[in-house]
């Protein structure tokens, strides 16, 4: 496994931790500026703040936790893809019955002038689970 490789499975693990934690800013280091979010049925959320408003309105009420099956990750210079099996479950602070969405993700990647790749492109197709 490549160096790349390892560090898009870090980022994608610490992605997922930091949701749960509620750690709104440490998601938000993990993305680029113009980062854009696409779901079925929705617009486009583009950059941070957008997303930064969405997660905090939602972790407001709730706890996210997450898995992530990674399918694939391709990498090509400065550019990347990873496909995984994503599996989110919210659970509200206030006893409601939790949501389960369940389904594949394909996120594209950028490697930055830092050296460290940050999400910049994620289309997301969970649906409810059955």
């Amino acid at each position: 496994m490549s160096q790349d490789e390892q560090e898009i499975r870090q980022l994608v693990e610490t992605w997922l931790m930091a949701t749960q934690a509620g750690d709104v800013e440490a998601v938000l280091a993990l993305m680029s500026d113009d980062v854009m979010f696409m779901s079925a049925g929705q617009p486009p959320m583009t950059g941070r703040e957008a997303f930064a408003r969405g997660l905090n309105k939602v972790l407001a009420e709730n706890v996210i936790e997450s898995t992530s099956e990674i399918a694939e990750i391709v990498v090509s210079g400065d550019l990347a893809y990873c496909r995984t099996k994503l599996t989110v479950t919210i659970t509200s602070k206030h006893g409601q019955l939790p949501i389960l969405r369940n389904g594949d993700t394909l996120s594209i990647l950028r490697k930055q002038a830092d050296g460290k790749w940050r999400l910049t492109r994620d289309a997301n197709m969970l649906a409810a689970a059955a």
